[in-house]
């Protein structure tokens, strides 16, 4: 299973918790807050003025071990 820009934070997260490093590197340090739980990673990607597909790139190299 790969991690696409539609799926929630909260879930990611909690699926995969070795990505919480990556959405902290891109300054997204908003996994403890409120909108974590109701927001898409597309969402809070744009919230932050991030680039969705960089972000979902690096979400799955960490998801497939490759660091």
């Amino acid at each position: 299973m790969s991690i696409n820009e539609k799926m929630s934070i909260l879930e990611v997260v909690q699926k995969y918790p070795q990505t919480v490093e990556v959405f902290q590197n891109y300054g997204m340090g908003c996994l403890g807050c409120s909108a974590a739980r109701f927001e898409n990673i597309e969402q809070g990607a744009g919230a932050h003025g991030i680039d969705i597909k960089a972000l979902t790139a690096d979400l799955n190299k960490v998801i497939a071990g490759n660091k």
